[in-house]
């Protein structure tokens, strides 16, 4: 670790005469200044990791004209850390090469439980799923379907039985360190200090990656700021409501400037202000471009911060693609739902099913509690429920509602249960 801070005094030009030892053309410097680099300052904590890595993609067309853009930023980011890899911020910073353009993470990944010489209980089979940088990734699934566990393996807490898996171009089973330099992970549970206060939570878990005080510091001031929890930043962490809390967590999972930003239901057991807080905080994150891979139990979360939604069941992959088009794919435009009663739910549906006529009804669901009837008009439903109450073929219904359909319905439909069955 002694040679670490000779990458943080590194200035930008410093590390780009390793690319261009006859000096940085001129029409790069320009390029530099348009994105707020200056080749006189320290790389770091004058500037983060992503800027590091946005310094890489401007420069690797002039320093290898000839190659692809994604094989040229990678040779360049070779040359330039060359003698630093085995450093933890070296790690670091080869692992962000990985970055350009959208990556595979997961490829037919399988994940079994191992019971004396046998595997039991496969919780992931066949699982793909590819993040592009800066996209944001919704995995929605009942419990047990597998989330936690994909994000574990993703995370490299959890080995696979199958499959191939690389997280930022690596394979986490063979570098591990490098891999978790690069990941900011947020628990389901907090898992923060008690005996600290909320800023020594920050630079204490800052020091796990080998990061000095000098970055670490005004790091902590701006990610205390960052989760509005500034007034806060002296309080021990008994003191802070479950709100500030899993903001804390987040802007602690934030403390390495993560390339891929995990986070496994963040606003679980939050009140409904506390919850849009959370909200704007990652939106804010979306739009620095940061990559996130979320599990959420809340539909309206997904569909307000994800680009992307996966549905995994029974450790499978049911559908996948952004909220519009999971809607559009698997659900109707409307949906009626209709209150019989407990115990007639079932054969009102199938009567209304029955009685409908061709192409009015797309699908019926029964849940315990009302009937979900999907059709592209809903108002055409109406007038065959109407119908059938006149003519006795049907109950009066106690609660009529019109709506249109949505990830919840998709859901539904996609696994046979709701999300907090």
């Amino acid at each position: 670790m002694s040679d670490t801070p000779l990458i943080f005094n590194h200035t930008v030009q410093g590390l780009l005469s390793r690319a261009f030892p006859q000096g940085v053309p001129a029409a790069l410097k320009q390029q530099l200044r348009g994105v707020g680099v200056e080749l006189d300052k320290p790389l770091l904590p004058a500037y983060p990791v992503q800027t590091w890595s946005r310094c890489i993609e401007l420069c690797a067309p002039f320093a290898f004209p000839n190659e692809s853009p994604q094989a040229a930023w990678f040779k360049l980011g070779e040359r330039m850390i060359d003698g630093y890899q085995e450093t933890m911020i070296g790690r670091a910073m080869f692992a962000s090469l990985r970055l350009l353009g959208p990556r595979r993470m997961l490829q037919r990944s399988r994940r079994s439980f191992r019971s004396g010489n046998n595997y039991t209980d496969v919780v992931l089979t066949d699982v793909s799923v590819s993040v592009g940088r800066g996209e944001v990734i919704g995995l929605l699934g009942p419990n047990g379907a597998g989330k936690s566990t994909t994000m574990r393996m993703l995370a490299g807490t959890s080995q696979r039985t199958a499959g191939e898996l690389t997280i930022l171009g690596i394979d986490p089973e063979e570098d591990g360190p490098a891999v978790r330099a690069r990941l900011g992970v947020v628990p389901q549970q907090d898992n923060l200090d008690e005996e600290l206060t909320a800023r020594e939570n920050i630079l204490i878990y800052g020091r796990y990656f080998g990061l000095p005080y000098s970055y670490l510091r005004p790091k902590a001031e701006e990610l205390l700021a960052f989760a509005q929890l500034t007034e806060k930043a002296d309080a021990k962490v008994t003191d802070l409501s479950g709100g500030m809390k899993r903001r804390l967590v987040i802007a602690r999972a934030l403390v390495n400037e993560p390339a891929l930003f995990l986070l496994d239901e963040p606003t679980t057991g939050l009140d409904p202000q506390a919850r849009h807080i959370l909200w704007d905080r990652l939106y804010r994150l979306k739009e620095r471009g940061t990559t996130l891979l979320l599990t959420t139990h809340h539909m309206d979360e997904a569909e307000q911060l994800c680009d992307r939604l996966v549905v995994v069941d029974g450790g499978e992959i049911m559908a996948a693609g952004t909220p519009a088009e999971l809607i559009r794919e698997h659900a109707s435009r409307e949906v009626l739902e209709a209150r019989f009663g407990a115990d007639r739910n079932e054969a009102a549906a199938r009567t209304v099913q029955a009685h409908a006529g061709d192409g009015v009804v797309h699908r019926v669901e029964v849940l315990p509690d009302r009937v979900l009837v999907y059709a592209r008009r809903a108002d055409d439903l109406h007038d065959v429920v109407q119908r059938l109450v006149d003519e006795g073929a049907l109950p009066a219904p106690v609660t009529t509602l019109t709506r249109r359909a949505s990830l919840e319905d998709v859901f539904l439909i996609l696994t046979g249960r709701t999300l907090v069955d």
